[in-house]
């Protein structure tokens, strides 16, 4: 049987919608937001209404005839800590989103704006591998501090995503498996995929990890302590220096490593430096997350690099260069979200899996 589903993905700027039937996109629009108009609303969940009718109208303009679809897939918002899966637009998880549990961000939306498009056309809506999975081991949530736990927060729609294509592509269940993701944007996050489980990850969001073209990555305690009561900066800006100013765009004022890379080439000594730093720590979380998997009792299967940063043939050859030690490498370059969203709710539809409860 062919479904037809409606994918919905907010972004702070932007809402991207797309249909598919099977994995086969039949459309795709980007809905852009200019500020303005964005700023007409006090908080993000008042934005619900007046996304849902840029959609409807979209649609309506394309003479897409919305009594053909199946379902609804939306991106997840910041949740609780949540088993991966695709889930059901549930009354608890409409009202986490709506409060922002772990935060106010555009990605909250989805799930609302799902519920009442589906809710209208008699067709179920869900949420596929919200940022907020977690899957942990207990012994991965120890910081070295009583007071502050570990968190997974991370990119688990593309991790999951790709995770299950490998399998797929090479005849076998992802459950089966022990695979290394590697993220690579403008957060980098690397999950340890033990047989169906990210049972380890750094905390993407809050820029825990390797450094990123705009995250700081994990940083010295002691210095980042001096800093922040410094006097020079406020609980504001430190924050933006960790998330969003930090890593390659501290050093060198870009975040798009193709610039940097065409720098290093040209001979920029102190270019070339700062991107084989960036490599160095990208490798090394992946070394440190091989060890959670041979620690849990398993040999890695694969590597895997995505993300868009995935696309540029330096990093891979430099990734190869110092991590294909510890097991084979694949490549998949990018993150296709709306694809990752279309197959959670294929998966349910099918009867491949079962849908989850928030």
């Amino acid at each position: 049987m062919s479904y037809r589903i409606l994918i919905i993905n907010p972004g702070s700027t932007s809402t991207k919608i797309s249909v598919y039937e099977g994995e086969k996109e039949l459309l795709s629009e980007t809905i852009r937001h200019p500020a303005a108009e964005i700023n007409k609303y006090a908080t993000i969940p008042d934005q619900e209404d007046f996304r849902k009718q840029l959609i409807l109208k979209t649609l309506k303009d394309e003479n897409f005839d919305m009594s053909t679809l199946s379902a609804v897939s939306c991106r997840g918002g910041l949740l609780k800590p949540m088993h991966s899966g695709t889930y059901t637009t549930s009354p608890a998880l409409l009202e986490d989103s709506r409060k922002g549990v772990q935060g106010q961000h555009a990605c909250n939306l989805g799930a609302l704006i799902g519920k009442e498009i589906g809710d209208e056309l008699g067709i179920p809506s869900f949420v596929v591998d919200p940022p907020t999975v977690d899957e942990m081991m207990p012994i991965s949530r120890y910081s070295g501090l009583p007071c502050i736990r570990r968190r997974s927060t991370f990119h688990a729609l593309n991790q999951k995503a790709v995770a299950h294509r490998y399998a797929k592509e090479h005849n076998a269940r992802y459950e089966d498996l022990n695979l290394l993701v590697c993220h690579m944007g403008g957060g980098i996050s690397v999950g340890a995929h033990c047989h169906g489980e990210v049972i380890d990850t750094s905390n993407a969001l809050d820029g825990e990890g390797p450094f990123t073209p705009e995250r700081t990555g994990s940083l010295p305690g002691d210095q980042l302590v001096t800093l922040c009561f410094s006097g020079k900066y406020t609980e504001a800006e430190i924050r933006k220096m960790i998330t969003g100013r930090g890593g390659l765009v501290a050093y060198a004022g870009s975040t798009d490593m193709r610039d940097l890379l065409k720098e290093a080439e040209q001979g920029n000594k102190k270019m070339a430096e700062l991107v084989d730093a960036f490599h160095y720590q990208i490798a090394k979380e992946i070394g440190a997350q091989a060890v959670s998997l041979h620690r849990h009792g398993g040999k890695v299967d694969q590597i895997i690099l995505t993300g868009g940063i995935a696309y540029g043939k330096e990093t891979v050859d430099a990734l190869t260069d110092m991590v294909s030690w510890i097991a084979p490498i694949t490549v998949y370059p990018g993150e296709d979200e709306m694809l990752a969203l279309a197959q959670g709710a294929l998966r349910v539809l099918s009867g491949e899996e079962t849908p989850r409860n928030y």
